[in-house]
């Protein structure tokens, strides 16, 4: 059985930018498990499908790129676009995992994960198991998609099924869920001229706030202004949806008793976000009293397995949820620092990373609004 110090799981961003830390670091016995090829979710976002956060060439002057997960690198400058598609996010991660020689075994599937003795068992769908000290999850979410949300949600589409939206056949839409996911179908369906309504329960292009897990982004809310001219999108808000069937082949969405159903030619579109990554080791955790997301010790090791520790968007602290890249790179200092300690290495050399925003342990920073 093949033994690591520490076995990182996905071969996203998160799992890249805490691989990539790790070797700076020191920590030689790695391995990154990624299922299918670094960067793979990416690249099946819809082919329209842009990063909300904008990319920029800021590192000259000490910020790093808000969509970086490694220092001294830059999508805005790799891509030359300010909001990579999936398929060129997918590039820049690979170029980081080339460059680096990050040690990325791709194709392996991890089915089964059990924890006896200070130690992980990692199973593999190969027949393969391997043995670790550390895991660190990043997972992800985008290959599990939230699709049982509604009574009749399986006659729906889930928008990470579209590899396209110009290719989706049909003229009018609904799509139910009206957050990123949500407003972005509606403006890549508008400019290819279909008529879309978009139905949530609250009214999220309303909302205001500083932090962009509970709001539209500045991105997504110009595009939206400037499909909304031409009268292609409806927002319908307070939209409390019951039920979805299925009636000579059109579908009945079913909202209240007191509200008339909408009626749609085409297949509702399921913009209802994903299911956490962590369901697949949901025991090795203790989740919120609702299961919405695992309580984590400060340095985002499982308060239940030691030596668990989790990246990517889902970690959360209370009432801080780092959904972001920009938000939960953050975190992989604090990672870093707590799997080098026990190694026994001198952690000192990710203290650089402080003023890069790549080693954030103090959050009583977080949380401030905006004055203006």
């Amino acid at each position: 059985m093949k033994q690591f110090d520490v076995v990182i799981v996905g071969g996203g961003p998160a799992g890249i930018g805490i691989g990539a830390m790790l070797k700076e670091l020191g920590v030689e016995r790695t391995i990154i498990l990624e299922r299918e090829k670094v960067g793979a979710s990416f690249d099946k976002w819809p082919k329209e499908m842009q990063l909300i956060t904008p990319s920029f060439t800021t590192n000259f002057y000490g910020h790093l790129d808000l969509n970086s997960v490694v220092s001294a690198t830059s999508p805005a400058y790799t891509l030359r676009k300010e909001h990579p598609t999936g398929k060129e996010y997918a590039q820049y991660l690979r170029g980081i995992s080339k460059y680096f020689d990050l040690p990325v075994a791709e194709g392996c599937n991890v089915e089964k994960v059990t924890y006896s003795k200070d130690f992980f068992k990692i199973h593999l769908s190969e027949g393969e198991t391997i043995k670790s000290r550390f895991m660190v999850w990043a997972a992800g979410e985008f290959q599990y998609p939230n699709t049982n949300t509604i009574p009749g949600a399986e006659l729906c589409l889930h928008n990470s099924q579209i590899e396209s939206w110009e290719k989706v056949e049909g003229d009018e839409f609904y799509i139910i869920g009206g957050y990123e996911s949500g407003i972005d179908a509606a403006v890549n369906l508008s400019r290819f001229g279909k008529k879309v309504s978009v139905l949530d329960r609250k009214e999220p292009w309303n909302e205001r706030t500083t932090d962009a897990s509970v709001n539209l982004s500045p991105f997504t809310l110009e595009r939206l202004k400037q499909e909304m001219q031409y009268g292609r999108i409806k927002l319908l808000g307070k939209s409390e949806i019951q039920t979805i069937t299925r009636q000579d082949n059109q579908y009945v969405i079913n909202i209240n008793k007191k509200s008339k159903p909408y009626v749609s030619p085409t297949q509702p579109i399921l913009a209802t976000g994903f299911k956490s990554s962590l369901m697949l080791i949901d025991e090795l955790f203790i989740w919120e009293d609702e299961k919405n997301y695992v309580l984590l010790s400060q340095d985002d090791e499982s308060i239940k397995t030691p030596g668990l520790f989790l990246v990517g968007p889902q970690v959360r602290h209370d009432n801080l949820i780092f959904c972001f890249i920009f938000k939960y790179r953050q975190r992989f200092g604090v990672v870093a620092n707590a799997i080098g300690k026990k190694l026994g290495i001198d952690t000192s050399l990710l203290e650089p990373y402080r003023n890069e925003g790549l080693y954030l342990d103090d959050l009583s920073c977080c949380g401030d609004e905006c004055n203006c």
